[in-house]
């Protein structure tokens, strides 16, 4: 079995909830979104960013707004929509539910 491709799909499977989280108190053009993934250690490409954050937007969970850039093209900020702050707090609820059931179940065996 492959690791790299296991650590990949785990990841990926956290992407959708890390990329809400980031966007929770304000709003951020993908190259903010991106740069705070990598701080994190959450290694991504802007190939894996851009489709999800469109289907995000598509879903409702996220809206958009153009701003002119001094130092090159107009950026896209996205940021949360009301259905999108429920959807995130739902997730939290998830994600600390696994994570503890996980941590139980990996301390124990």
């Amino acid at each position: 079995m492959n690791i790299e491709n296991t650590k990949a799909q785990m990841r990926k499977g956290v992407l959708e909830f890390c990329i809400l989280s980031v966007l929770k108190d304000k709003e951020a053009y993908t190259s903010e979104i991106l740069e705070t993934l990598k701080n994190a250690k959450l290694l991504v490409v802007e190939g894996t960013v851009y489709p999800l954050l469109t289907r995000l937007k598509n879903d409702g969970l996220l809206n958009y707004r153009w701003e002119e850039s001094t130092s090159g093209p107009p950026r896209k900020y996205y940021g949360l929509t009301d259905e999108g702050q429920e959807f995130l707090k739902e997730l939290g609820t998830t994600w600390s539910e696994l994570s503890d059931a996980v941590t139980t179940i990996t301390q124990t065996n």
